[in-house]
This record gives structure tokens, sequence and C-alpha cells, in this order.
């Protein structure tokens, strides 16, 4: 059954589209999870080494509605549904629209999201301009560090230690590591003004009006399964 969503306008298409390719930039063969209802589709990632989920939201023109359902959860190829979204921009006919892939099996990530509800805001979060900084210095510092090393020393392990003692920082105020923030800039969502730190239980959530990236808490514990 061939499964079509109707995007708000060209726009929300072609930001889906640079997420999925920043997203495949990190990972070839990345999955994502979709989930729609109402007039909003959430698409879920995880880019290898951030240790974060990322969430780009969408809207659309309708309510999503097959048959009977009323509402969409599946785990599809990166791949495929950017080749989706952009088949769709590139025909008339069909612009504003995109077909859902064939579902895959999905990755452990995929069975465990953030609550859908029950967010707060968390105060203390520097503003864009200080965390955009910030990320910018760590990324200095981890270039100068491995250039400070010798070639014998440069190997993954060690660029692995250095690495984790610069992300694991947090952002000055808060409990966010600064490796979340880094992964919203590599994801194009650190633009503008507007930044919001979030907590629901044990999640944290870093957000702007171009996506979110959302992670556990150091030691909290078993994750919660968000049900399908």
């Amino acid at each position: 059954m061939t499964v079509r969503l109707h995007f708000a306008d060209a726009g929300e298409a072609a930001d889906l589209a640079a997420f999925l390719a920043r997203l495949i930039h990190y990972d070839k063969a990345a999955a994502v999870r979709l989930q729609a209802a109402g007039e909003t589709l959430a698409v879920f990632g995880r880019p290898p080494s951030f240790e974060v989920l990322a969430i780009r939201t969408a809207r659309l023109a309708k309510p999503y509605e097959y048959g009977l359902d009323t509402s969409l959860d599946v785990t599809v190829s990166a791949g495929e549904l950017l080749e989706s979204v952009g088949e769709s921009a590139d025909a008339v006919e069909t612009a504003g629209t995109m077909v859902v892939p064939a579902a895959v099996t999905g990755p452990p990530w995929a069975g465990v999201l953030p609550p859908r509800g029950g967010w707060r805001q968390v105060a203390g979060l520097p503003s864009m301009s200080e965390v955009r900084a910030l990320v910018q210095g760590a990324v200095a510092e981890f270039r100068s560090r491995v250039e400070e090393l010798a070639p014998e020393l440069r190997v993954r392990a060690e660029l692995d230690r250095v690495g984790r003692e610069i992300w694991s920082r947090v952002v000055p105020g808060t409990e966010l590591p600064v490796r979340a923030a880094h992964a919203a800039q590599a994801l194009g969502f650190l633009r503008g003004e507007a930044l919001d730190l979030l907590s629901a239980g044990a999640w944290l959530r870093l957000r702007t009006p171009y996506g979110s990236v959302a992670l556990r808490r150091a030691g909290a514990g078993t994750l919660t399964v968000t049900p399908a």
C-alpha cells in the first residue's frame, strides 16, 4: 500500500531533505523513525558519535490519514526517504508530497524515544551566540590538541579519549553535555536566536525552530521505551 504525505509547502520538504542529507553524511545506512499524527510529521534520527537523538518536524497540509489509520509510526531508510522527498520536489504534479518508503528493521535506538509531553523549561541556558561560540571553541580545541600529538599517537583510541574529555563537558549553567550542542550545530539547528532547554523526567532536550536534540542525563538508568 502506498502511503503519501502532503507537506504544508515546498519549504517544509526542502528543510526535511536537508536534515536527512546531514544524517546520511554521518551514516550512509542511517534509518529514521517517522511519526505522523494530525498535521505534524516528526522524524527521529541518531547521528553516530554524538550520542543524541535528533528530531526534525514538518508541517503537513492536511491531517495524516490512510484508510482507518489516523497515525503513522514506521522506521524507514533515511536514504530512501531522501530520494522520495527529492523526487516529489522535481515533479510538478507531486510537488509538496512524499511517498513513505517500505519499513525496515529499526536499530535499537528507534524503540527508545523521548516522551511526547510533559516537557518543562530549564533555566540557565546561555544565549544562542554564546552556545555557538562554545561549540566553535570546543572544535578548535579538539583540532589543536590532535595537531599537538605525535604522529604515532594519532590513533583512534587517543582521538576518542580527547573527544570524550571535550564533548562530555557541560554547557555552563546546565547539565547539557557540549556534544549535544555540537550535534545541533552539525545538523543545522543552531540558527537564528531562539534556543530552549527542556526537561522531561530523565530526558534533556535542546530545541530551536529548526530542530531538536534529546538525550538522557548521565546515570539515568534504564531507558524508557515509547510505545509504537
